[in-house]
Protein backbone atom coordinates (compact mmCIF):
# COMPACT_ATOMS: atom_id res chain seq x y z
CA UNK A 1 0.00 0.00 0.00
CA UNK A 2 1.29 3.56 -1.01
CA UNK A 3 2.02 5.77 2.09
CA UNK A 4 2.65 8.87 -0.03
CA UNK A 5 0.32 11.66 0.87
CA UNK A 6 -2.23 12.97 -1.73
CA UNK A 7 -1.50 16.68 -1.53
CA UNK A 8 2.14 15.69 -2.08
CA UNK A 9 1.78 13.35 -5.40
CA UNK A 10 0.10 15.91 -7.22
CA UNK A 11 1.99 16.46 -10.06
CA UNK A 12 3.41 20.20 -10.77
CA UNK A 13 3.67 19.97 -14.47
CA UNK A 14 0.30 19.79 -15.61
CA UNK A 15 -0.79 23.26 -14.70
CA UNK A 16 -0.39 26.65 -14.54
CA UNK A 17 1.60 29.07 -16.63
CA UNK A 18 3.63 27.12 -19.41
CA UNK A 19 6.79 29.49 -20.03
CA UNK A 20 7.08 30.36 -16.29
CA UNK A 21 7.10 26.63 -15.39
CA UNK A 22 9.28 25.46 -18.26
CA UNK A 23 11.67 28.30 -17.59
CA UNK A 24 12.04 27.55 -14.13
CA UNK A 25 12.16 23.41 -14.78
CA UNK A 26 14.60 23.97 -17.54
CA UNK A 27 16.66 26.54 -16.04
CA UNK A 28 18.26 23.80 -13.18
CA UNK A 29 19.04 21.40 -16.11
CA UNK A 30 21.17 23.86 -17.79
CA UNK A 31 22.99 24.89 -15.14
CA UNK A 32 23.93 21.15 -14.66
CA UNK A 33 24.73 20.70 -18.04
CA UNK A 34 27.38 24.08 -17.76
CA UNK A 35 28.62 22.43 -14.34
CA UNK A 36 28.77 19.35 -16.28
CA UNK A 37 31.25 20.34 -18.62
CA UNK A 38 33.11 22.72 -16.36
CA UNK A 39 33.55 19.70 -13.95
CA UNK A 40 35.71 17.94 -17.12
CA UNK A 41 36.81 20.91 -18.17
CA UNK A 42 38.81 21.99 -14.70
CA UNK A 43 39.87 17.99 -13.71
CA UNK A 44 41.84 17.70 -17.11
CA UNK A 45 43.55 20.74 -16.29
CA UNK A 46 44.59 19.67 -13.13
CA UNK A 47 45.34 15.85 -14.75
CA UNK A 48 47.52 18.04 -17.08
CA UNK A 49 49.51 20.18 -15.30
CA UNK A 50 50.47 17.49 -12.50
CA UNK A 51 50.82 14.17 -14.80
CA UNK A 52 51.50 15.30 -18.35
CA UNK A 53 50.63 14.09 -21.84
CA UNK A 54 50.24 10.58 -20.79
CA UNK A 55 47.82 10.47 -18.11
CA UNK A 56 45.48 13.13 -20.24
CA UNK A 57 45.60 10.53 -22.85
CA UNK A 58 44.58 7.27 -20.64
CA UNK A 59 41.63 10.05 -19.00
CA UNK A 60 40.99 10.56 -22.86
CA UNK A 61 40.50 6.66 -23.28
CA UNK A 62 38.72 6.10 -20.17
CA UNK A 63 36.22 9.08 -20.84
CA UNK A 64 35.08 6.95 -24.29
CA UNK A 65 34.19 4.12 -22.26
CA UNK A 66 32.49 6.23 -19.87
CA UNK A 67 30.31 7.94 -22.54
CA UNK A 68 29.37 4.71 -24.49
CA UNK A 69 27.90 3.67 -20.31
CA UNK A 70 26.30 7.20 -20.14
CA UNK A 71 24.72 7.01 -23.49
CA UNK A 72 23.21 3.24 -22.66
CA UNK A 73 21.63 4.37 -18.77
CA UNK A 74 20.74 8.13 -19.87
CA UNK A 75 18.49 6.59 -22.96
CA UNK A 76 17.33 4.19 -19.92
CA UNK A 77 16.88 6.81 -17.29
CA UNK A 78 14.96 9.09 -19.74
CA UNK A 79 12.29 5.85 -20.50
CA UNK A 80 11.71 6.08 -16.33
CA UNK A 81 11.27 9.68 -16.53
CA UNK A 82 8.78 8.97 -19.22
CA UNK A 83 6.99 6.54 -17.60
CA UNK A 84 6.86 7.91 -14.46
CA UNK A 85 5.51 11.29 -15.80
CA UNK A 86 3.16 9.50 -17.72
CA UNK A 87 1.82 7.64 -14.58
CA UNK A 88 2.02 10.61 -12.52
CA UNK A 89 -0.52 12.41 -15.05
CA UNK A 90 -2.76 10.07 -14.73
CA UNK A 91 -3.32 10.22 -11.24
CA UNK A 92 -1.49 7.02 -10.91
CA UNK A 93 1.09 7.02 -8.22
CA UNK A 94 1.23 3.60 -7.23
CA UNK A 95 2.45 2.64 -10.86
CA UNK A 96 4.67 4.70 -10.40
CA UNK A 97 5.87 3.94 -7.73
CA UNK A 98 6.23 0.61 -9.21
CA UNK A 99 8.42 2.22 -11.98
CA UNK A 100 10.83 3.43 -9.04
CA UNK A 101 10.53 -0.19 -7.70
CA UNK A 102 11.43 -1.87 -10.49
CA UNK A 103 14.15 0.82 -12.08
CA UNK A 104 15.92 0.33 -8.55
CA UNK A 105 16.40 -2.99 -8.69
CA UNK A 106 17.21 -3.18 -12.57
CA UNK A 107 19.83 -0.48 -12.06
CA UNK A 108 21.02 -2.37 -9.49
CA UNK A 109 21.60 -5.69 -11.08
CA UNK A 110 23.31 -3.58 -14.25
CA UNK A 111 25.52 -1.70 -12.24
CA UNK A 112 27.20 -4.77 -10.55
CA UNK A 113 27.20 -6.42 -13.93
CA UNK A 114 28.90 -3.43 -15.64
CA UNK A 115 30.99 -2.40 -12.68
CA UNK A 116 32.34 -5.80 -12.09
CA UNK A 117 33.11 -6.75 -16.05
CA UNK A 118 35.06 -3.19 -16.20
CA UNK A 119 36.91 -3.99 -13.30
CA UNK A 120 37.83 -7.23 -14.41
CA UNK A 121 38.67 -6.88 -18.16
CA UNK A 122 39.96 -3.20 -17.94
CA UNK A 123 43.43 -3.80 -19.91
CA UNK A 124 41.33 -5.80 -22.64
CA UNK A 125 38.88 -3.44 -22.89
CA UNK A 126 41.42 -0.49 -23.40
CA UNK A 127 43.62 -2.58 -26.02
CA UNK A 128 40.45 -2.92 -27.85
CA UNK A 129 40.37 1.12 -27.83
CA UNK A 130 44.29 0.86 -29.17
CA UNK A 131 45.47 3.14 -26.22
CA UNK A 132 49.02 4.37 -26.46
CA UNK A 133 51.22 1.99 -24.75
CA UNK A 134 52.95 5.34 -22.21
CA UNK A 135 49.70 5.44 -21.42
CA UNK A 136 48.19 2.35 -20.98
CA UNK A 137 49.04 1.58 -17.19
CA UNK A 138 47.53 4.97 -16.19
CA UNK A 139 44.86 4.60 -17.78
CA UNK A 140 43.96 0.84 -16.51
CA UNK A 141 44.22 2.55 -12.76
CA UNK A 142 41.94 5.69 -14.02
CA UNK A 143 39.08 3.12 -15.20
CA UNK A 144 38.92 0.36 -12.77
CA UNK A 145 38.56 2.80 -10.38
CA UNK A 146 35.68 4.41 -12.59
CA UNK A 147 34.38 1.19 -12.49
CA UNK A 148 34.26 0.89 -9.21
CA UNK A 149 31.82 4.02 -8.96
CA UNK A 150 29.34 3.18 -11.71
CA UNK A 151 26.59 1.53 -9.22
CA UNK A 152 27.07 5.42 -7.40
CA UNK A 153 26.83 7.17 -10.75
CA UNK A 154 23.68 4.39 -12.11
CA UNK A 155 22.07 4.85 -8.77
CA UNK A 156 22.51 9.05 -9.02
CA UNK A 157 21.02 8.88 -12.84
CA UNK A 158 18.06 6.71 -11.86
CA UNK A 159 16.98 9.02 -8.45
CA UNK A 160 17.92 11.98 -10.63
CA UNK A 161 15.21 10.56 -13.87
CA UNK A 162 12.69 10.02 -10.76
CA UNK A 163 12.99 13.30 -9.43
CA UNK A 164 12.50 14.93 -12.68
CA UNK A 165 9.53 12.92 -13.92
CA UNK A 166 7.69 13.75 -10.60
CA UNK A 167 8.32 17.85 -11.72
CA UNK A 168 11.40 18.19 -9.71
CA UNK A 169 14.62 19.34 -11.07
CA UNK A 170 16.16 21.36 -8.32
CA UNK A 171 16.86 18.96 -5.87
CA UNK A 172 19.15 16.93 -8.16
CA UNK A 173 20.78 19.92 -9.52
CA UNK A 174 21.59 20.64 -5.79
CA UNK A 175 23.20 17.36 -5.36
CA UNK A 176 25.38 17.71 -8.87
CA UNK A 177 27.07 20.60 -7.37
CA UNK A 178 28.10 19.09 -4.26
CA UNK A 179 29.26 16.40 -6.63
CA UNK A 180 31.26 18.56 -8.43
CA UNK A 181 32.19 21.05 -5.85
CA UNK A 182 33.87 17.70 -4.10
CA UNK A 183 35.32 16.49 -7.02
CA UNK A 184 37.08 19.30 -8.45
CA UNK A 185 37.96 20.07 -4.98
CA UNK A 186 39.48 16.31 -4.16
CA UNK A 187 41.35 16.07 -7.40
CA UNK A 188 44.61 18.16 -7.08
CA UNK A 189 44.39 16.83 -3.14
CA UNK A 190 44.57 13.49 -4.14
CA UNK A 191 46.85 13.99 -7.23
CA UNK A 192 49.48 15.12 -5.90
CA UNK A 193 49.22 14.44 -2.16
CA UNK A 194 48.67 17.70 -0.23
CA UNK A 195 47.79 18.12 3.31
CA UNK A 196 47.26 15.14 5.21
CA UNK A 197 45.74 13.78 1.92
CA UNK A 198 48.30 11.03 -0.29
CA UNK A 199 49.75 11.15 -3.18
CA UNK A 200 47.92 9.19 -5.79
CA UNK A 201 48.76 10.35 -9.25
CA UNK A 202 46.11 9.35 -11.62
CA UNK A 203 44.24 7.20 -9.25
CA UNK A 204 43.90 10.20 -7.28
CA UNK A 205 41.45 12.05 -9.95
CA UNK A 206 39.55 8.86 -10.75
CA UNK A 207 38.85 8.72 -6.70
CA UNK A 208 38.13 11.89 -6.33
CA UNK A 209 35.61 11.00 -8.69
CA UNK A 210 34.63 8.13 -6.73
CA UNK A 211 34.14 9.41 -3.68
CA UNK A 212 32.24 13.22 -5.35
CA UNK A 213 29.39 10.60 -6.66
CA UNK A 214 29.04 8.32 -3.99
CA UNK A 215 29.03 10.99 -1.22
CA UNK A 216 26.12 13.02 -3.34
CA UNK A 217 24.57 9.53 -4.13
CA UNK A 218 24.17 8.86 -0.37
CA UNK A 219 23.40 12.43 1.01
CA UNK A 220 20.32 12.64 -1.68
CA UNK A 221 18.77 9.41 -0.67
CA UNK A 222 18.83 10.66 2.83
CA UNK A 223 17.42 14.08 2.02
CA UNK A 224 14.81 12.53 -0.17
CA UNK A 225 13.43 9.78 2.92
CA UNK A 226 14.12 12.70 5.39
CA UNK A 227 11.88 15.46 3.43
CA UNK A 228 9.49 11.77 3.10
CA UNK A 229 9.42 11.93 -0.88
CA UNK A 230 6.07 10.91 -2.01
CA UNK A 231 7.94 8.64 -4.38
CA UNK A 232 10.39 6.87 -2.06
CA UNK A 233 10.13 3.49 -1.21
CA UNK A 234 8.85 2.65 2.17
CA UNK A 235 8.77 -0.20 4.31
CA UNK A 236 4.86 -0.51 2.87
CA UNK A 237 6.56 -0.40 -0.55
CA UNK A 238 9.14 -3.43 -0.30
CA UNK A 239 6.92 -5.84 -2.54
CA UNK A 240 7.81 -3.09 -5.20
CA UNK A 241 11.30 -3.69 -5.59
CA UNK A 242 10.96 -6.53 -7.50
CA UNK A 243 11.67 -6.89 -11.79
CA UNK A 244 8.37 -6.35 -12.91
CA UNK A 245 9.16 -7.46 -17.13
CA UNK A 246 6.60 -5.39 -19.03
CA UNK A 247 8.18 -2.40 -16.99
CA UNK A 248 11.81 -3.78 -17.28
CA UNK A 249 10.90 -4.65 -21.40
CA UNK A 250 9.58 -0.83 -21.76
CA UNK A 251 12.96 0.60 -20.20
CA UNK A 252 14.77 -1.17 -22.61
CA UNK A 253 12.63 -0.74 -25.54
CA UNK A 254 12.04 2.61 -25.47
CA UNK A 255 15.61 3.65 -23.54
CA UNK A 256 17.77 1.90 -25.67
CA UNK A 257 16.64 3.98 -29.04
CA UNK A 258 16.92 7.34 -26.90
CA UNK A 259 21.03 5.72 -25.71
CA UNK A 260 21.85 5.06 -29.50
CA UNK A 261 21.06 8.51 -30.42
CA UNK A 262 23.56 10.22 -28.29
CA UNK A 263 25.36 7.28 -29.90
CA UNK A 264 24.59 8.28 -33.71
CA UNK A 265 25.74 12.13 -32.64
CA UNK A 266 28.70 10.62 -31.46
CA UNK A 267 30.05 8.69 -34.96
CA UNK A 268 28.83 11.38 -36.70
CA UNK A 269 31.54 13.68 -34.88
CA UNK A 270 33.97 11.29 -35.38
CA UNK A 271 34.06 11.06 -38.99
CA UNK A 272 34.12 14.69 -39.12
CA UNK A 273 37.12 14.78 -36.63
CA UNK A 274 38.73 11.84 -39.19
CA UNK A 275 37.88 14.46 -41.74
CA UNK A 276 38.97 17.53 -40.72
CA UNK A 277 42.24 15.87 -39.49
CA UNK A 278 43.32 15.27 -42.86
CA UNK A 279 43.69 19.13 -43.38
CA UNK A 280 46.74 18.97 -40.64
CA UNK A 281 47.02 19.81 -36.84
CA UNK A 282 46.14 23.36 -37.32
CA UNK A 283 42.96 22.54 -38.63
CA UNK A 284 42.35 20.15 -36.31
CA UNK A 285 42.94 22.44 -33.12
CA UNK A 286 40.49 24.98 -34.36
CA UNK A 287 37.79 22.27 -35.45
CA UNK A 288 38.41 20.76 -31.30
CA UNK A 289 38.04 24.35 -29.83
CA UNK A 290 34.94 24.94 -32.11
CA UNK A 291 33.29 21.57 -30.51
CA UNK A 292 33.84 22.69 -27.53
CA UNK A 293 32.42 26.41 -27.82
CA UNK A 294 29.48 25.04 -29.01
CA UNK A 295 29.37 22.34 -26.85
CA UNK A 296 28.06 25.37 -24.94
CA UNK A 297 25.76 26.59 -27.44
CA UNK A 298 23.84 23.72 -27.59
CA UNK A 299 23.31 23.39 -23.55
CA UNK A 300 20.16 25.83 -23.37
CA UNK A 301 18.62 23.13 -26.26
CA UNK A 302 19.06 20.02 -24.52
CA UNK A 303 17.98 20.94 -21.68
CA UNK A 304 14.92 22.81 -22.92
CA UNK A 305 14.11 19.52 -24.56
CA UNK A 306 14.63 17.57 -21.18
CA UNK A 307 12.32 19.90 -19.98
CA UNK A 308 9.47 19.36 -22.63
CA UNK A 309 9.91 16.11 -22.61
CA UNK A 310 8.68 15.87 -18.95
CA UNK A 311 6.65 18.64 -18.84
CA UNK A 312 4.81 16.53 -22.09
CA UNK A 313 4.78 13.52 -20.84
CA UNK A 314 2.86 14.43 -17.48
CA UNK A 315 0.57 16.22 -19.71
CA UNK A 316 -0.12 12.65 -21.95
CA UNK A 317 -0.76 10.90 -18.94
CA UNK A 318 -3.64 13.49 -18.31
CA UNK A 319 -4.92 13.43 -21.62
CA UNK A 320 -4.01 16.91 -21.82
CA UNK A 321 -3.45 16.76 -25.61
CA UNK A 322 -4.12 20.99 -26.37
CA UNK A 323 -1.54 21.97 -23.04
CA UNK A 324 1.22 19.49 -25.17
CA UNK A 325 0.95 21.56 -27.95
CA UNK A 326 1.30 24.87 -26.39
CA UNK A 327 4.56 23.37 -24.29
CA UNK A 328 6.00 22.38 -27.58
CA UNK A 329 6.04 25.80 -28.99
CA UNK A 330 6.73 27.78 -25.58
CA UNK A 331 9.66 25.37 -25.83
CA UNK A 332 10.91 26.03 -29.79
CA UNK A 333 10.43 29.89 -28.80
CA UNK A 334 12.60 29.87 -25.59
CA UNK A 335 15.51 27.66 -27.64
CA UNK A 336 15.40 30.57 -30.22
CA UNK A 337 15.43 32.87 -27.86
CA UNK A 338 17.96 31.72 -25.05
CA UNK A 339 20.37 30.02 -28.28
CA UNK A 340 20.16 33.35 -30.48
CA UNK A 341 21.20 35.33 -27.71
CA UNK A 342 23.88 32.88 -26.58
CA UNK A 343 25.35 32.66 -30.45
CA UNK A 344 25.14 37.05 -30.71
CA UNK A 345 27.54 37.31 -27.89
CA UNK A 346 29.35 34.98 -29.20
CA UNK A 347 29.74 36.27 -32.37
CA UNK A 348 30.61 39.60 -30.82
CA UNK A 349 33.58 38.05 -28.95
CA UNK A 350 34.62 35.50 -31.34
CA UNK A 351 38.10 35.69 -31.77
CA UNK A 352 38.21 36.75 -27.97
CA UNK A 353 36.50 33.16 -27.35
CA UNK A 354 38.92 31.23 -29.68
CA UNK A 355 41.98 32.67 -27.76
CA UNK A 356 41.28 31.59 -24.56
CA UNK A 357 41.88 28.06 -25.62
CA UNK A 358 44.74 28.51 -28.88
CA UNK A 359 48.06 30.21 -28.82
CA UNK A 360 48.19 32.90 -31.62
CA UNK A 361 48.36 32.17 -35.05
CA UNK A 362 46.45 30.49 -38.12
CA UNK A 363 44.31 28.20 -35.84
CA UNK A 364 42.44 30.77 -34.48
CA UNK A 365 41.64 32.58 -37.70
CA UNK A 366 40.42 28.70 -38.68
CA UNK A 367 38.40 28.37 -35.52
CA UNK A 368 36.36 31.59 -35.98
CA UNK A 369 35.79 30.46 -39.10
CA UNK A 370 34.39 27.66 -38.44
CA UNK A 371 32.18 29.11 -35.79
CA UNK A 372 30.96 31.91 -37.80
CA UNK A 373 29.53 29.34 -39.61
CA UNK A 374 28.23 26.86 -37.89
CA UNK A 375 27.20 28.56 -34.40
CA UNK A 376 24.09 30.13 -36.17
CA UNK A 377 22.76 26.49 -36.85
CA UNK A 378 22.39 25.43 -33.46
CA UNK A 379 19.11 27.36 -33.20
CA UNK A 380 18.02 25.00 -35.77
CA UNK A 381 19.20 22.24 -33.68
CA UNK A 382 17.67 23.36 -30.70
CA UNK A 383 13.87 23.35 -32.71
CA UNK A 384 14.70 19.66 -34.12
CA UNK A 385 15.95 18.40 -30.44
CA UNK A 386 12.70 19.80 -29.05
CA UNK A 387 10.36 19.12 -31.11
CA UNK A 388 11.42 15.27 -30.90
CA UNK A 389 11.68 15.76 -27.21
CA UNK A 390 7.83 15.80 -27.04
CA UNK A 391 7.84 13.04 -29.64
CA UNK A 392 9.07 10.86 -27.18
CA UNK A 393 7.83 11.62 -24.07
CA UNK A 394 4.65 9.77 -26.14
CA UNK A 395 6.59 6.59 -26.40
CA UNK A 396 7.81 7.51 -30.12
CA UNK A 397 11.24 7.08 -29.94
CA UNK A 398 12.35 4.83 -33.38
CA UNK A 399 11.32 7.67 -35.37
CA UNK A 400 13.21 10.45 -33.84
CA UNK A 401 16.26 8.05 -34.12
CA UNK A 402 16.11 7.50 -38.16
CA UNK A 403 15.67 11.56 -38.62
CA UNK A 404 19.22 11.71 -36.39
CA UNK A 405 20.89 9.14 -38.21
CA UNK A 406 19.37 10.57 -41.35
CA UNK A 407 20.15 13.77 -40.72
CA UNK A 408 24.19 13.68 -39.19
CA UNK A 409 25.17 10.27 -40.83
CA UNK A 410 23.26 10.33 -44.52
CA UNK A 411 23.47 14.00 -44.88
CA UNK A 412 25.67 16.11 -42.98
CA UNK A 413 28.86 13.96 -43.47
CA UNK A 414 28.46 12.73 -46.81
CA UNK A 415 27.90 16.53 -47.56
CA UNK A 416 30.77 17.65 -45.62
CA UNK A 417 33.36 15.07 -47.37
CA UNK A 418 31.49 15.96 -50.91
CA UNK A 419 31.75 19.90 -49.92
CA UNK A 420 35.05 19.33 -48.96
CA UNK A 421 36.34 17.90 -51.66
CA UNK A 422 34.96 20.03 -54.31
CA UNK A 423 35.25 23.32 -52.91
CA UNK A 424 37.71 22.98 -50.07
CA UNK A 425 38.04 23.16 -46.39
CA UNK A 426 36.04 26.27 -45.84
CA UNK A 427 32.84 24.78 -47.43
CA UNK A 428 32.56 22.11 -45.11
CA UNK A 429 30.69 23.72 -42.37
CA UNK A 430 27.59 24.02 -44.74
CA UNK A 431 26.88 20.47 -43.81
CA UNK A 432 25.94 21.90 -40.39
CA UNK A 433 23.16 24.04 -41.59
CA UNK A 434 21.73 21.60 -44.00
CA UNK A 435 21.75 18.35 -41.74
CA UNK A 436 19.97 20.41 -39.00
CA UNK A 437 17.82 21.95 -41.54
CA UNK A 438 16.57 18.07 -42.41
CA UNK A 439 16.36 17.18 -39.26
CA UNK A 440 14.12 19.91 -38.10
CA UNK A 441 11.95 19.93 -41.09
CA UNK A 442 11.80 15.72 -40.46
CA UNK A 443 10.86 16.16 -36.86
CA UNK A 444 8.08 18.87 -37.56
CA UNK A 445 6.41 17.00 -40.28
CA UNK A 446 6.34 14.03 -37.76
CA UNK A 447 4.79 15.75 -35.28
CA UNK A 448 2.18 17.22 -37.80
CA UNK A 449 0.97 14.55 -39.45
CA UNK A 450 2.42 11.17 -37.62
CA UNK A 451 0.68 8.54 -35.46
CA UNK A 452 3.16 9.34 -32.73
CA UNK A 453 -0.02 10.23 -30.60
CA UNK A 454 -0.82 6.80 -30.29
CA UNK A 455 2.24 5.29 -29.26
CA UNK A 456 2.50 4.31 -25.67
CA UNK A 457 5.28 3.94 -22.97
CA UNK A 458 4.21 0.88 -21.71
CA UNK A 459 0.47 -1.10 -20.14
CA UNK A 460 0.82 1.19 -16.73
CA UNK A 461 0.94 4.25 -19.19
CA UNK A 462 -2.99 5.51 -19.77
CA UNK A 463 -5.04 7.61 -18.18
CA UNK A 464 -7.04 6.23 -16.00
Amino acid sequence: MSTSKPAAARPSLTEGPIAKTLFLFSLPILLGNVLQSLNGSVNAIWIGKFLGEQALAATSNANIIMFLLISAIFGIAMAAVILIGQNLGAKRVDEAKKVVGTSAVFFMVLSIIVGAIGLIFSPEILDLLNTPADAREFAIAYTRIIFAGVPFMFGYNLVMAVLRGSGDAKTPFYFLLLSVGLDVLLNPLLIEGMGPFPRLGISGSAYATFFSQLVSFVLLLLYLYRKKYFLRITKDDLHMLRLKWDIVRALIQKGLPMGLNMVVVSLSNLFLVHLVNSYGSEASAAFGIATQISSYVQMPALAIGGAVTSMAAQNIGAGNWERVNRITWTGVAFNVGLTGVLVSFIHLFNRQAVSLFLPEGNAIDIGVHINNLTLWSFIIFGIFNVVAGVVRSSGSVIVPLVISFIALLLVRNPLAYLLGGLYGFDSIWWSFSISFTVAAVLNILYYRFGNWKKARMGPAAKPA
